[in-house]
């Protein structure tokens, strides 16, 4: 399961970074890491993967993760510490625990709200991504409740209040 993590995390980290290619004056193709960086950092978003697997997560600009990842039946949080994402001057790469190789990433848009992260030189390991605004989720769910009925009942107070 550890390895699965490591795989989704990886996973999540191209396709937040691939986040930034949303804003890119060309609006398709690979993103420079600072780019990439000033567009995603502390910004949610959601994924769902090649293999299944789905979640939503955020990279904080100090190159830490946080996020969730839903496989077989099971959610999982994960959060991995400051460091773990690594630019270079031409590169964007994750440097995951007990990962064998350091993974790097290849970003393109596919919408003015979505991209595709992969694996660089395995494109067949994506993930798919969209940009999440958790203010205007919240605000739809809101919307969509029921009201409830209350067992306490308000009565006029005795004292003229």
């Amino acid at each position: 399961m550890e390895r699965r993590i490591a795989m989704v995390a990886a996973s999540l980290v191209s396709g937040v970074v691939a986040g930034a290619a949303v804003l890119s004056p060309a609006l398709a193709g690979e993103m420079k890491p600072d780019e990439a960086k000033r567009f995603i950092a502390n910004k949610l978003f959601s994924y769902n993967c090649f293999d299944g697997s789905t979640g939503a997560g955020r990279i904080h600009a100090d190159g830490s993760v946080v996020g969730t990842m839903e496989a077989s039946g099971r959610t999982r949080y994960f959060s991995l510490p400051a460091g773990t994402i690594k630019l270079t001057a031409d590169s964007i790469c994750a440097s995951l625990p007990r990962a064998i190789i350091q993974p790097c990433f290849n970003v393109v848009q596919t919408s003015p709200h979505s991209f595709r992260g992969s694996l660089r030189g395995l494109s067949f390991a994506y993930c798919d991504f969209e940009r999440r605004n958790p203010r205007v989720d919240l605000a739809q769910h809101e919307t969509s409740l029921q009201p409830v009925q209350s067992a306490v009942a308000l009565r006029p107070s005795r004292y003229g209040d």
